[in-house]
């Protein structure tokens, strides 16, 4: 049986599937997949073959509802060689998140090298096995959220270490709709806060935005995430990821976060 889809469509608004809530409210919407919904429209809206989606970023300024949501967008600038577009998401009227996605124009490499980091050296997907259940928490019924190959450490509850995994989505965002890679990758972008703001104790911080930087869209279903940073102090995070596919590197995810240890 085909996993349930995080939303359906009812003309133009979008309903959530139980799949849907978030980790910290039973009554909210977990806020990766407010992002997808804002890259995919987007996408549909403005997106052009010539122009790649550089940079995604969405303010997460209020707890989304476990409510119907519509999405508008609106073009800033069309350039020569930059478009730029904002979005909105709303709930019965009310704004919950917005966000602007910068598109450049794909062109000639330039000659010449310069220093890059090295990648990472990690095993593809497939020649890691999937992690054991978790003695501390419950099997929730049904298909995960998404499926994971930790290759170092865990997203919480372990020594602290640099962490590196796989991710892979395990649904649709939106029935009977294929994910592009866009909208994977922008699903994806929000595991940054759990996955690197997170300590031996568990998450106590929550995201207040999430800023995705991309050289290049994903040629692969599995994404890799590694914990680039995290500082800290007086409350406030700054914590980052490279992200991967099987061929490389493809851009990173930056969130600021708030502490939040009341709701854990």
């Amino acid at each position: 049986m085909p996993a349930e889809a995080f939303f359906t469509r009812d003309g133009d608004r979008y309903l959530p599937s139980d799949e849907a809530r978030g980790p910290w409210n039973r009554d909210s919407l977990h806020g990766r997949v407010v992002a997808g919904l804002l890259a995919r429209a987007v996408e549909q809206a403005h997106g052009d073959e010539a122009l790649h989606p550089a940079r995604m970023t969405i303010d997460l300024f209020r707890m989304p509802p476990f409510a119907p949501l519509e999405v508008t967008t609106t073009l800033v600038r069309d350039g020569n060689r930059i478009r730029v577009v904002d979005g909105s998401v709303t709930a019965d009227g009310v704004e919950i998140a917005r966000g602007s996605i910068v598109m450049l124009r794909r062109t000639e490499q330039p000659e010449g090298t310069v220093w890059r980091p090295p990648s990472w050296d990690a095993p593809h997907p497939d020649e890691i096995e999937p992690p054991p259940p978790r003695p501390d928490r419950p099997a929730r019924p049904g298909i995960p959220m998404w499926e994971t190959r930790p290759i170092r450490g865990t997203m919480m509850g372990a020594a602290v270490e640099q962490k590196q995994t796989w991710l892979r989505e395990s649904r649709e965002l939106i029935a009977g709709e294929t994910l592009t890679p866009l909208v994977r990758v922008a699903l994806a972008c929000d595991f940054t806060n759990p996955f690197v703001n997170s300590s031996e104790r568990g998450l106590d911080f929550v995201n207040a935005d999430i800023t995705l930087y991309l050289h290049r869209l994903p040629v692969s279903d599995w994404l890799g995430f590694e914990a680039a940073s995290h500082q800290s102090a007086e409350g406030i995070a700054v914590g980052e990821s490279t992200i991967y596919d099987v061929e490389g590197p493809i851009g990173r995810s930056t969130v600021c976060a708030v502490a939040n240890t009341h709701r854990r």
